[in-house]
């Protein structure tokens, strides 16, 4: 493998003339330009210059090193431009995946807030799921996952992942407006044991954290729909079809037909997560949007607690 600074002083040589116009442009001795030529010319087995009285001129063999020399040494000195855009937040990109109730709440205002500060930065986002973002995020596909967890559904460990903990939001039920329980301000989820309920898709956490409430208030609910949205949920329960529990997250977006009401026992906490790579892997990009989205999650916390309030 050739030494770039040995590339690096061939080509001053050529461009200079001489030995000591060379050392001078690249602050060192005379005599440590001719040793590292010396060495170059040793490990490509030519002789990369003819020693005249008019000056060192290339050989056919240091014309030929000399081509590659430039096109390698703009291709480095390139990429130490954009190493340095991407530490200053000038370039790079950054990849996030999300699942929906925070795409729509927590990074909608996280990656606006990113994108005015770092304009330069791209920002590529998708929908998925835990079950399938943290994999990608391990595997090097993605920069940033945010992920949730329910502490009442015990999950798995995640091994080579940092996560940060964004906010911890409640469950509450859902029922129309006009429902007979919508006027209690707690309604006993025993009361519910004869109706419809709606959960996630199963098997996952969002699925079982419904079936695991019902538990908790002493029976087996009967699941008349699975479904990962919550607004598809939210237009089940408005058509009577079923009642369900729904997190602050989902909450902005609440239909006007619709009430949340708290619940006996007390429904599961849900836990938000930004995931990433271990810290020393991290890019300065997702250190910042990593702080930014904390700060947000802090803020969402307020704004659900005022929506509780009005709903």
């Amino acid at each position: 493998m050739l030494d770039v600074k040995r590339l690096r002083i061939l080509r001053e040589v050529a461009q200079h003339g001489s030995f000591s116009a060379a050392a001078d442009s690249l602050y060192l001795s005379q005599s440590a330009v001719s040793q590292q030529v010396a060495t170059l010319e040793r490990e490509v087995g030519m002789k990369l210059f003819d020693r005249t009285r008019e000056g060192p001129k290339l050989t056919d063999a240091g014309r030929v090193l000399v081509s590659h020399a430039d096109a390698a040494i703009a291709r480095l000195e390139e990429a130490e431009r954009e190493l340095a855009a991407i530490a200053g937040l000038e370039g790079g990109e950054l990849r996030i995946a999300s699942f929906p109730s925070a795409s729509a709440t927590v990074l909608t205002e996280a990656v606006s807030i990113f994108h005015r500060r770092y304009p330069r930065v791209r920002l590529s986002v998708m929908d998925a799921e835990p079950e399938d973002s943290l994999p990608r995020l391990r595997a090097g596909e993605l920069d940033l996952a945010l992920s949730f967890d329910y502490p009442s559904v015990p999950q798995p460990s995640e091994r080579d992942l940092d996560r940060t903990l964004l906010l911890s939001e409640s469950m509450y039920l859902a029922l129309p407006r006009d429902h007979p329980l919508a006027a209690q301000p707690v309604v006993p989820l025993a009361e519910l044991e004869d109706f419809e309920w709606l959960c996630g898709s199963r098997p996952s956490s969002c699925g079982e954290v419904v079936v695991s409430a019902c538990r908790n208030a002493g029976f087996e609910p009967h699941i008349g729909f699975e479904s990962d949205d919550y607004n598809v949920m939210q237009g089940f329960i408005a058509a009577g079809l079923g009642v369900t529990l729904l997190p602050d997250l989902a909450l902005p977006t609440l239909r006007s037909d619709l009430v949340v009401r708290e619940t006996d026992p007390p429904a599961p906490e849900r836990r938000v997560w930004a995931a990433t790579r271990a810290e020393g892997s991290r890019s300065p990009a997702t250190g910042e949007m990593l702080t930014i989205l904390v700060e947000v999650g802090a803020a969402l916390v307020q704004r659900s607690a005022e929506l509780r309030v009005a709903a």
